[in-house]
């Protein structure tokens, strides 16, 4: 199989180290490219540092027609992406198209951010000793960017990493995850393909240890990261002068109140809840992990997710009717295998599921789940969910905020004022009414509190991550 090349400043090359990368499923090769050397790697940060300011000059419009020639690239070469995605990630392909498609619909909202991006003026005269005088604020980039992507969406999240980067005129050396470099790289040659500087873009797949080097040097004053609590706060604690922009996941949580009771409604919820507590495999960080449902609707609500739950086909991702694939790799499905045994040990009960079968592990529902098990207490990134009875709203909205994450909460409700409640109590970083927790729109700020991360994905607001204000004071009358 011919290594796909990697892209340095915008041309393509090769390492001297290969990278074989694996299908999780049945372990078969998925691709292969290289490690970028010392050398290119050297090479990247440099065109980055050098191309910098001509970046940041340049016209909106030279900044958009790249964006949009991504954005169309991707929705010509659909179906072949959507299955490279299946075959180094392992997601089943009718997700991998999800995320193709909202790959595309990244690229599209950041040309529109790039078109609009533009400066406020403000007439200081409110205060009589600035009469005659104007102000007027622009957002510029700070720097040349470190984005550093996981592996659960190896196209849309480094698309989340390049296009307001670029939106915003600053150049990005991305390092995607080891097991899932091929999406990146062929977002590598889209790009290439456009009018940027060369010095623009590169996407250079390197091991995890020599991350730490990347991020301290000095010409990258940007680092976006997605990927797991340790590492993320490691990396802000090791650069503390540096802008980071970190999304550390979470364990999401519904909430089912009271008056989500109708049929229609439970079987709503039932369907979202089975749904998005497995898609990716669980491996996403809004999939729904804790459920907790009002418990006079409690029996009803959790007969009708585990009949849901156990009618889930997993197996091949390649099938066109799999919906819930493989872990990414032999240990972690294992994981998740050891957190559910450390939870039934200690008294949780297993509803559905329940079995690892090589890197898979069966969609699974556990109810009684002791406090401060893993599977509930911390991200268990894989297809299982826990379900709880709560007496009322107070108590739902204690036991959500009861972790130390808090990324985003679904809250099943048709009342108003506890939709506002929600908003204002939880303490996470976008309340979902009327649905789980897992819900995401590209183009919408995302991102969470406490151990979930700090600063926010979606174009606009990771544009203004990117940026810091300029201000322009006019004295327009003497």
């Amino acid at each position: 199989m011919d290594a796909t090349p990697i892209w340095i400043a915008g041309t393509p090359e090769h390492g001297t180290e290969p990278l074989t990368v694996t299908h999780p499923y049945d372990g078969s090769e998925a691709g292969a490219t290289t490690h970028a050397t010392e050398e290119q790697v050297e090479r990247a940060v440099a065109a980055a540092a050098a191309v910098a300011r001509e970046a940041a000059s340049l016209p909106a419009h030279v900044r958009a027609a790249a964006l949009d020639h991504v954005s169309r690239r991707l929705a010509e070469r659909h179906e072949e992406v959507a299955r490279l995605i299946t075959a180094e990630n392992g997601k089943p392909i009718t997700w991998a198209r999800v995320e193709v498609t909202r790959a595309i619909g990244t690229f599209r909202w950041a040309a529109e951010e790039a078109r609009r991006f533009d400066a406020v003026t403000q007439d200081l005269s409110a205060d009589p000793g600035m009469v005659g005088r104007l102000a007027l604020t622009r957002r510029v980039p700070l720097g040349p960017v470190l984005g550093i992507s996981p592996f659960n969406f190896p196209l849309n999240l480094v698309a989340h990493k390049i296009a307001p980067a670029i939106a915003v005129g600053a150049p990005i050396v991305v390092k995607p995850a080891p097991a899932t470099p091929l999406s990146a790289l062929l977002l590598g040659e889209l790009l290439a393909e456009t009018d940027l500087p060369a010095g623009m873009v590169s996407v250079i797949p390197v091991p995890n240890d020599r991350a730490p080097g990347l991020v301290a040097d000095p010409r990258l004053p940007v680092v976006s990261f997605t990927g797991s609590v340790p590492v993320g706060w490691s990396i802000a604690e090791s650069v503390p002068r540096k802008k980071t922009v970190l999304e550390l996941g979470g364990n999401a949580a519904a909430l089912v109140c009271p008056d989500w009771s109708s049929e229609e409604d439970l079987e709503w919820a039932a369907t979202r809840i089975a749904t998005f507590g497995n898609y990716q495999a669980g491996q996403s960080c809004i999939a729904v992990q804790r459920v907790f449902v009002a418990g006079e609707l409690y029996d009803d609500l959790v007969a009708r997710v585990v009949t849901k739950v156990g009618a889930l086909k997993d197996g091949d991702p390649s099938e066109e009717d799999v919906v819930v694939g493989p872990l990414v790799d032999l240990a972690a499905a294992e994981r998740v295998e050891s957190w559910v045994g450390e939870a039934v040990a200690a008294g949780a009960r297993v509803l559905v599921g329940g079995n690892r079968y090589g890197t898979a592990y069966e969609p699974t529902v556990l109810a009684d789940v002791p406090p401060g098990a893993k599977v509930s207490a911390e991200e268990v990134f894989g297809p299982v969910l826990t379900v709880s009875p709560v007496s009322s709203v107070d108590e739902g909205f204690a036991a959500i905020n009861d972790s130390r994450f808090g990324l985003q909460a679904g809250v099943f409700t048709h009342d108003v004022a506890v939709a506002f409640r929600a908003h204002r109590e939880l303490a996470v970083g976008g309340v979902i009414v009327g649905d789980v927790p897992s819900f995401r729109a590209d183009q919408m700020a995302y991102g969470g509190t406490k151990d979930s991360g700090a600063g926010r994905e979606g174009l606009r607001a990771a544009m203004e991550d990117l940026t810091e204000t300029r201000v322009l004071v006019l004295r327009t009358t003497s």
